[in-house]
């Protein structure tokens, strides 16, 4: 591809496409939006990097922003401070080294005191069945999917999964030597599928009972995706994390991720225990600054439910005109997944040659994270793209039958 506009990307002999993935959830103000250009050009002609041993403009407002519009979202109440870095999977590490930190004070605190250092025995990290938090070390630890892990093994010890929205054996699988859980509220590599209400309730109870933290990845899910801020924005008090980490939409393309806080966590975490050579410079954090601003809109969450229920009624036209591909939908806003009786390569290619490109995940899924600001326009043309090309996919199996 050598260009974008809006909701469509051209390739290099100038055919146009219209973008269902979104650069997978990446860019949801579309594809080169105004504003975001005009600051890039800005800033890097004031200031792009100067390390954190300085402070600058725009990192500090960037924080105050996410914790001032998550606490008016409804999300995690408790959203107190911010580490600002560079990705989504650097962002899930940063929580889980949080994690084991927090354990460790925590063990510390209730242990007899020793001159020798001993092993924290508050180390454990739970996970859970078809997630995906990153290909680094310590989240593609916390990835239980032997795709991903398989090359890399061995990997970092104390790592524990569990099934996806099962509350079954977890005060066995969350115990005094947890530290912390991490969780996606609407998985979305795993095939886009949700947690329950009472999954996350159950969650929440449990690490407080044993005083591990519970980590929302909203890499994917999240900054207006679900049609709220947050997808646990919604949810009540007593589903809220401890920290929430954020990366994709944040910058609209732009390399930089975020973790949202509780003061316990921040607490016990000391200058120096982490840091990041690249994150929170003036130009990142200044385009983030513009991206929260934009995705904390209401009226755009409101769009965003409009846009989800449009492609939702077409989705069940679809299912209803071929029963034999289309076993169900899923999903919440624009994280969306129609999942398929078998492979869906032949559908993706099908589309793309007719200026459609979509994604899949999990298994036989396809999966829409369309820019946000998708128009009732689009999707109309985006499913009438969808609908030929399963014309002629079952069509092909027909003949060949």
């Amino acid at each position: 591809m050598q260009k974008g506009e809006g909701c469509y990307l051209w390739d290099i002999e100038n055919r146009r496409y219209l973008d269902f993935t979104g650069g997978i959830a990446v860019n949801s103000l579309g594809h080169c939006d105004p504003g975001f250009t005009k600051l890039i050009s800005h800033q890097a002609n004031t200031l792009v990097h100067c390390s954190n041993l300085y402070h600058n403009p725009w990192t500090g407002p960037l924080s105050k922003l996410l914790v001032q519009k998550t606490l008016a979202s409804g999300g995690m109440y408790n959203a107190a401070r911010v580490f600002t870095c560079n990705s989504g999977t650097e962002a899930n590490e940063a929580a889980l080294k949080f994690a084991r930190k927090v354990g460790s004070m925590r063990s510390s605190s209730s242990s007899s005191s020793s001159s020798s250092p001993k092993p924290n025995p508050k180390h454990e990290l739970l996970s859970f069945t078809s997630s995906f938090h990153g290909r680094t070390m310590g989240s593609l630890s916390a990835t239980p999917n032997p795709k991903y892990q398989a090359p890399f093994a061995p990997l970092i010890p104390g790592f524990r999964h569990a099934p996806f929205n099962s509350t079954t054996d977890l005060d066995s699988l969350i115990t005094a030597s947890t530290c912390g859980v991490i969780v996606e509220p609407v998985q979305g590599e795993g095939g886009i599928h949700a947690a329950s209400v009472g999954f996350l309730q159950a969650l929440r109870a449990r690490c407080s009972a044993v005083g591990a933290v519970l980590i929302y990845d909203e890499i994917q899910c999240g900054l207006g995706r679900t049609g709220a801020l947050w997808a646990h924005s919604r949810l009540p008090r007593d589903a809220h994390p401890d920290m929430v980490t954020s990366a994709k939409a944040l910058g609209n393309g732009f390399p930089v991720g975020a973790v949202v806080v509780s003061d316990a966590v921040a607490r016990c975490v000391a200058v120096g225990d982490h840091g990041t050579t690249f994150g929170g410079s003036p130009l990142a954090s200044r385009l983030a600054h513009y991206c929260v601003g934009r995705l904390a809109d209401p009226r755009l969450h409101a769009h965003v439910r409009r846009m989800g229920a449009l492609f939702a009624a077409r989705f069940d036209r679809l299912r209803a005109r071929f029963p034999r591909l289309v076993a169900e939908t899923r999903g919440i806003g624009l994280l969306l997944g129609l999942q398929l009786t078998r492979d869906p390569a032949a559908l993706v290619a099908a589309a793309r040659e007719r200026g459609l490109l979509l994604i899949t995940a999990g298994t036989n899924t396809l999966r829409f994270a369309p820019p946000l600001v998708v128009s009732e326009r689009e999707v109309e043309e985006g499913m009438a793209i969808l609908e030929s090309a399963m014309e002629e996919v079952v069509g092909r199996e027909s003949e060949g039958a």
